[in-house]
Parts: structure tokens; C-alpha cells; sequence
């Protein structure tokens, strides 16, 4: 077992890492089988700037749930 898969049971049980990999690589390559270099870079920069905001929401509810105490 990769010390990765390992973390990932630790963190979440029963959660398989590579299961994970291979079903959103394959998800990757389903929506972008038939677009243009430029459409694939525009999506990744669309999901890119996605996964940016979906942290800066996380990171502010963390900060708010510290603040009123709630965990």
C-alpha cells in the first residue's frame, strides 16, 4: 500500500484513493474528448479558479466556525 492510499484511509476510512483517480481522470477525458488545445485550457482554468474559490469558502467557514466556537 502507497504511503498516499495509506493517508487517505487514515483521514477518510474506506475512501480508495485510485478509485477516486481513475473515475475523475476518465470523467476529464469524457468532457474534453472532443474540444480544441484552447477549449481544454479553458476548461482547466474554469476548474482552476473553481477549486480556488470552493477553498476560499472552506477557509471562511472554518475561520467563522472558529470564531463562534462551533466545530
Amino acid at each position: 500500500m502507497t504511503k498516499l492510499k495509506t493517508f487517505w484511509q487514515d483521514v477518510i476510512p474506506d475512501f480508495d484513493v485510485m478509485k477516486w483517480k481513475q473515475e475523475t481522470q476518465a470523467e476529464i477525458l469524457r468532457e474534453t474528448k472532443d474540444m480544441t488545445r484552447e477549449e481544454v485550457r479553458e476548461y482547466f482554468r474554469r476548474a482552476s479558479e473553481e477549486f480556488q474559490a470552493e477553498g476560499e469558502r472552506y477557509r471562511a467557514e472554518r475561520a467563522k466556525s472558529a470564531e463562534t466556537g462551533d466545530q
